[in-house]
């Protein structure tokens, strides 16, 4: 089954905690501290894969996470770092994040992209030795790895790609000029999903063809089949639009060129902009009035005709040839660049200090999240620790939201559970 859009949720692996620890060994009197910082987290990577062609893989399993570092330990021994989580995609996959669109990461390249990152292991009680601190009775917790809600999009990496009406001949026409195996039929809606093929123009120069399935007129508003893989053609250097000449459908070719192009505008401007040829397929069942006429309104408009039947052959090689010369002459693929963040999304990653301060019958109650990882670290018989987070609360800008809340001295302040009388 081709699938070529799903939503996944990331989380990078957390740091382990730092270590708190006292060198004991028999002689050595007063070893000090000698905790072990924690592990950072495993990164989510992912890498192009050019065996896989579809997302099919991630339509089960929606939840992925890379492994903890582990806690530090004594003897000034770090803990270990966790594993990276490699996600294998297939080429042309962008990563955007659900929420905001925003695009993290085009995998065009077999090089490995890290997406989310891992936390940063905690430092062992060994760092905050100092000669008034002699005996530091807490450690630094691992900062949490990052997580997303992503959208992975696959858009197919193909210098041409062959748009039309259902049952015109695409399929028709990708299997006879390269080794790609479309299912053909005579009836609408034969593919079901885009087929890449390579075609020779010459022994020196090849291309990549996709045939698209096909669009009707309101496919950029969801309407058939061709909604679903319109993003296919957003990479294609090149479009050859295939039209059916012979009107043996009752439909008028004109009418129909004028459709599918309004369709690919309405999805994307850029677009309408796109180079395009245009094949009149099973010219060779059509009466020459017919192709005349076609071809004088679509030279009107600067683009070349071709005149084609893609069940007998005719006409096809000037077409690979004509599409082989006008790739020579454009940029190459697309690729995505990845989308900085707006200010808004900046402060709010900067910003992972975050708490809400509320006050109810003389108890004010903070809540932060992020406060568990410190809190569980401090020694709360330890002065020294309590110290150490109470510098935390303060460069946080808790202790002077409590202040301008109108904390008095006495008042109850409950952090996630943790109560203590405030003390200016």
């Amino acid at each position: 089954m081709f699938i070529d859009l799903a939503k996944i949720k990331l989380k990078a692996g957390d740091g382990g905690g730092g270590a708190v620890s006292f060198h004991r060994e028999k002689y050595v009197a007063a070893g000090g501290p000698d905790g072990g910082d924690g592990g950072k987290g495993g990164d989510i990577v992912f890498i192009a894969d050019r065996s896989l062609s579809t997302l099919a893989d991630f339509r089960y399993k929606r939840k992925y996470s890379a492994e903890n570092g582990e806690p530090g330990k004594g003897r000034n021994m770090s803990g270990k770092s966790g594993r990276d989580l490699v996600l294998k995609v297939p080429v042309g996959t962008l990563v955007k994040e659900e929420n905001t669109g925003r695009v993290i990461a085009d995998i065009s390249r077999e090089k490995p992209v890290v997406i989310a990152k891992g936390g940063n292991g905690g430092w062992g009680n060994q760092h905050f030795a100092t000669p008034t601190r002699q005996i530091p009775r807490f450690a630094k917790p691992g900062l949490p790895g990052e997580a997303f809600d992503i959208v992975l999009e696959l858009k197919l990496l193909a210098d041409v790609g062959l748009v039309g009406f259902p049952n015109v001949g695409k399929s028709t026409l990708i299997n006879r000029v390269s080794e790609a195996k479309s299912q053909v039929a005579d009836y609408h809606f034969t593919t079901l999903s885009p087929v890449l093929g390579v075609v020779r123009a010459d022994e020196h120069t090849s291309f990549v063809m996709a045939d698209i399935p096909g669009l009707i007129e309101g496919a950029s508003e969801g309407i058939g089949l061709g909604h679903a893989f319109l993003r296919h053609v957003d990479r294609c250097r090149l479009l050859v639009h295939i039209v059916d000449v012979s009107g043996i459908e009752g439909r008028d070719p004109i009418e129909d060129f004028e459709k599918i192009n309004r369709e690919l505008a309405l999805f994307s401007p850029e677009l309408a902009k796109r180079p395009m040829l245009v094949a009149a397929n099973k010219s060779d069942i059509t009466a020459d009035d017919k192709i005349a006429a076609f071809r004088e309104f679509i030279e009107k408009q600067n683009m070349s005709f071709f005149a084609i039947s893609a069940a007998t052959g005719h006409g096809i090689q000037p077409l690979v040839y004509a599409a082989a010369q006008l790739l020579g002459t454009l940029p190459p693929i697309r690729e995505y660049e990845p989308e900085p963040l707006t200010p808004q999304q900046e402060r709010g990653r900067v910003n992972k200090q975050q708490f809400t301060v509320t006050a109810e019958d003389g108890v004010f109650t903070v809540e932060a999240d992020w406060l568990a990882p410190v809190l569980s670290s401090v020694n709360m018989d330890d002065y020294e620790s309590l110290q150490y987070f109470q510098r935390v609360l303060r460069s946080s800008g808790i202790i002077a939201k409590l202040d301008e809340m109108g904390v008095a001295e006495g008042d109850t302040v409950s952090i996630l559970g943790f109560e203590f009388d405030y003390v200016p």
